[in-house]
């Protein structure tokens, strides 16, 4: 399966830019995805034509609004297959949240003094962060899975700390850094087997491979819409209908409540449950067309391109004198990020040069400052690729690094501290 990338670029009004004179070349699609003309007319669209709040008017306007905000709903379970998408979608504002919505709403209720918290050792802030923040006020241990030289966990120490005492594995489908692809389907099953439940931090996966929660038998799972076409501000969480009914409430206050006297409270079905008050309507419903945009195209082909053009940047990479990549060396292991560093200049200097050649990509610790340390590293670059990226692109980035070399000077391998793929402990 493929598409036409000419094609599809010509549906991103903000690609036509430059950027410091020269063409722009987004290669950050990590952080954030650009928005196709599509999703931007639904935007649009909504406010021009039925902007109303939902659920609660009985009149026109709100009536459709209701209808769209709900068959966004619809279509975003059937994108990764959830057997009840009705209830088991809750809208959020972004996948931090809905990891912070298991954490609060599953974790006070189930955690208790004794009881671990197993994560990786890739693990983005989001999914590191509010399982630290819940241990403390549970008394819960958090351990975290190590890695290998090439940026896979090692299975061995997953199966080691993997026990009786283990309540939740919180992990990442693939990571935000080193683009590394785990086995979650593998780990849930063995999760199961201790009584664990299993969340996915999707953030990165969903938008770039075919997901099928129902077959992965995850208990959780998270993501973003502006990681893979939709606005910003809008998140989903996934949850068995099951394990969500049993759940307290995240937020209280209007629409996830049933019935409400001065003493007390009893709260909605699910979803309502844990969408209180007005939602990000517009988003939602935009994000629907994004849905429908990426389905257009297949999530088989669009992963399929990203393995092409992220070999083709792995390869190119390599060749320059310097270059240090970490992680995974086959791109068929990983989604569609490379993350590297260029000697011995510090990434934001990098990024600074690079964004002068019309080049974007991102420079820092990336939201996970544990990896970065595990690494060696205080910071590293990451491009990373979408289905409107070419490999001309990778060919602007390597063409631009040699405009940092003439800036700071000799690109030789000793003076870079030498070339190559590595995870260093």
């Amino acid at each position: 399966m493929t598409f036409d990338i000419q094609k599809i670029r010509q549906d991103f009004p903000i690609l036509a830019r430059t950027v410091h004179g020269k063409p722009l070349v987004y290669l950050d699609n990590a952080a954030t995805t650009q928005k196709p003309r599509q999703v931007i007319d639904a935007l649009v669209h909504y406010y021009e034509h039925y902007n109303a709040n939902i659920h609660r008017g009985l009149h026109t306007l709100a009536e459709e609004a209701t209808a769209a905000y709900e068959e966004s709903r619809l279509k975003a379970g059937r994108f990764i297959n959830a057997a009840h998408p009705e209830q088991e979608i809750i809208f959020t504002r972004n996948t931090t949240e809905g990891i912070n919505l298991v954490a609060h709403g599953w974790g006070r209720k189930n955690l208790k003094s004794g009881d671990e918290i197993l994560f990786s050792a890739i693990e983005h802030h989001s999914n590191l962060v509010p399982w630290q923040m819940i241990a403390l006020e549970t008394g819960a241990k958090v351990r975290y899975v190590d890695i290998d030289e090439t940026g896979h966990l090692v299975w061995d120490d997953l199966l080691e700390k993997l026990n009786a005492k283990t309540k939740i594995v919180a992990i990442s489908q693939m990571s935000n850094v080193l683009g590394t692809i785990n086995d979650v389907k593998a780990i849930a099953e063995v999760a199961h087997k201790f009584g664990a439940v299993l969340l996915i931090d999707g953030a990165q996966s969903v938008p770039h491979m075919p997901v099928d929660v129902q077959d992965l038998d995850c208990d959780f799972l998270a993501f973003s819409a502006h990681k893979m076409l939709g606005p910003t501000g809008v998140g989903v969480l996934y949850g068995k209908r099951d394990i969500l009914n049993a759940m307290d409430p995240f937020l209280g206050g209007g629409e996830m409540i049933m019935k409400v006297t001065y003493e007390e409270s009893t709260y909605a079905a699910l979803p309502n449950k844990f969408e209180a008050g007005t939602p990000n309507i517009a988003d939602v419903i935009a994000f629907g067309a994004a849905i429908g945009y990426l389905e257009g195209l297949g999530m088989d082909a669009v992963r399929e391109h990203e393995i092409a053009i992220t070999q083709y940047a792995i390869d190119a990479l390599s060749r320059v004198e310097g270059v240090k990549i970490f992680g995974p060396e086959d791109a068929h292991e990983k989604g569609g990020a490379v993350t590297f560093n260029y000697g011995d200049l510090h990434p934001h200097d990098l990024s600074q040069v690079l964004d002068q050649e019309g080049v974007a990509i991102r420079a820092g610790h990336h939201c996970a400052q544990p990896l970065m340390r595990r690494l060696g590293v205080v910071a590293t670059a990451r491009a990373s690729f979408y289905i409107y990226n070419t490999n001309e692109d990778v060919d602007a980035l390597v063409d631009a690094l040699g405009a940092a070399d003439r800036i700071f000077g000799s690109s030789s391998s000793e003076a870079r501290g030498g070339a190559g793929h590595a995870v260093t402990a």
